[in-house]
């Protein structure tokens, strides 16, 4: 295996960032954790492509960089799950960046190809969350996607907890694919039931500002 790059000669943050984040698998380790706690074999089913051995390698080093840590799960689970810190949430609008840089791309997923339903939500919609727009509301939007449940917020962090949906959005995960891409508008994905979308129509707008949803 090749030594790891560093880029110590270079005082620049950028180079920092990139001592932190940019060896393989770093970002995509990070891009599953932080939505949600996950154990070492989720992880593994989640990276396709990943030896165990680096696996364990980059879990180690991030942990020593302090961006993820271990939890001990309570019985019955009884179980370790690994967590993104909050210095490792920091790295969300890099991973939204990167989201929006990548999206044009991707070619349009073959049947083989499986959409996730969080890879749907999180990098076609979340990682267009605009602040300016979304400044002065106080929306849920849930998303039924595959079967999945999926909530975003228009106030940063996710607001209040118990808040009810305002919108609530039924589809497949390859939809959302198509529609950031441009192959379908929301109003043709609406009217040929690709989408079911129930909510205000103030909150169905705001939503599709918020998020860029043409």
């Amino acid at each position: 295996m090749p030594a790891t790059v560093r880029y110590d000669e270079q005082y620049c943050p950028i180079a920092r960032a990139l001592d932190a984040l940019g060896d393989r698998w770093t970002l995509l380790i990070l891009r599953e954790l932080v939505l949600g706690d996950q154990r070492f074999t989720d992880l593994e089913h989640h990276l396709p492509g990943i030896a165990p051995s680096l696996l364990t390698q980059r879990l180690r080093a991030m942990t020593e960089q302090g961006l993820i840590e271990t939890k001990a799960l309570p019985p019955p689970a009884a179980r370790t799950v690994y967590a993104a810190t909050r210095r490792g949430r920091d790295a969300v609008p890099v991973l939204r960046a990167l989201a929006r840089f990548g999206v044009p791309l991707l070619e349009a997923p073959s049947d083989q190809v499986v959409v996730r339903p969080s890879a749907a939500v999180n990098s076609m919609v979340a990682a267009y969350y605009d602040a300016s727009r979304a400044e002065g509301i106080d929306e849920r939007y849930l998303f039924r996607i595959d079967g999945q449940e999926i909530t975003l917020s228009s106030v940063r962090g996710g607001g209040a907890p118990g808040h009810p949906p305002d919108v609530v959005i039924e589809s497949s995960a390859r939809v959302w694919v198509d529609l950031r891409q441009g192959r379908v508008s929301w109003r043709d994905a609406v009217d040929q039931g690709l989408l079911v979308v129930r909510g205000r129509r103030s909150c169905v707008r705001n939503l599709r500002r918020i998020f860029h949803l043409a």
